[in-house]
């Protein structure tokens, strides 16, 4: 059996979601080979040659792949599919996009945010919000499965894999990259950060989000936020944590101001430690909460400021 594993990376390093593609990979048995497609990216590949368990890295370096654009990474894929019993890639944006248009063109019915591996066929995935877990086994003669990061252990740095070359298709393609607007922050990026702390609905404002950043900077945290919050305009879209937004688990998640829908708590509930503070004690985030705080966030968060200061952060 052969398993390619498709890396994550922004062509200069590689992202911690590929680290557990491969630890699910290699739960599958069989040789587990990884494709670097990007521009620029031979650190990339080097890194990924170093991973425990990696038998191969193919890196893939042309122009059109420095963004992964459906249409071009889906066409390398497809072109290395027949040596493979079975395709992964992180369950982030890139690989949403990308690996259902590889299910389609292969014909096979794709398994989407894994969490758990059982044997090279059978797999398990929530379902229901999060509500529920199904296990799943697939009869297609190729797998093609994405895999949720925050619940596979990270593939160390033990490896010494080969890197060889391969030859990206050139198209032409129907969609080509025009442009992306990042926003800049000192912070750690949403789904890596060791502590995250999120404003919902009860924040009441965009400026209220001003006491989250206070605490977050003391912290060394990221912000996250409730679906409703990002529907009301308070933040941006890239702060939306849950099933619609992005998923984390980070060692500590502060919630504040957020009821706990389901939708919510599919995006976060894998958190090591989880504190609520609302004013809402019937609040449905009490229930998966560690720590709960019944209390007025416009309280709370100002004096849990005041004692971070008394500690020296």
């Amino acid at each position: 059996m052969a398993v390619l594993v498709i890396a994550e990376h922004d062509n200069k390093s590689l992202n911690d979601a590929t680290r557990a593609a491969v630890t699910a990979a290699s739960k599958m048995g069989g040789d587990i080979h990884v494709l670097v497609a990007g521009k620029g990216a031979s650190g990339v590949a080097e890194a990924a040659a170093k991973l425990d368990g990696v038998a191969k890295v193919l890196h893939a370096d042309a122009g059109h792949l420095e963004h992964p654009m459906a249409e071009s990474l889906a066409a390398l894929v497809l072109s290395l599919a027949d040596g493979y019993d079975a395709i992964l890639s992180p369950a982030t944006t890139t690989g949403k996009n990308f690996m259902p248009r590889v299910a389609a063109k292969l014909d096979v019915m794709q398994i989407s945010d894994v969490t758990s591996v059982e044997s090279a066929d059978t797999f398990v995935r929530p379902i229901y919000a999060g509500n529920a877990m199904m296990t799943v086994k697939s009869t297609d003669a190729k797998k093609v499965i994405t895999v949720r990061g925050t619940t596979f252990e990270k593939a160390g740095d033990g490896g010494s894999a080969p890197v060889e070359s391969v030859d990206a298709p050139a198209g032409p393609f129907k969609s080509a990259f025009v442009s992306e607007e990042l926003a800049k922050s000192d912070r750690p990026e949403l789904t890596a950060a060791k502590i995250v702390i999120s404003g919902g609905r009860g924040m009441a404002s965009g400026e209220n989000f001003h006491l989250l950043d206070k605490i977050a900077d003391k912290l060394n945290a990221a912000v996250g936020a409730s679906r409703a919050a990002v529907d009301a305009g308070f933040v941006p879209n890239d702060y939306q944590v849950g099933q619609t937004g992005k998923v984390v688990a980070p060692e500590l998640y502060i919630a504040v101001g957020i009821s706990g829908a389901i939708q919510h708590l599919a995006g976060m509930k894998d958190s090591k430690v989880i504190v609520a503070i609302n004013k809402d004690e019937e609040a449905p985030i009490f229930s998966v909460a560690d720590y709960g705080l019944v209390a007025d966030l416009f309280k709370a968060l100002p004096e849990l400021d005041a004692e971070l200061a008394k500690a020296g952060y």
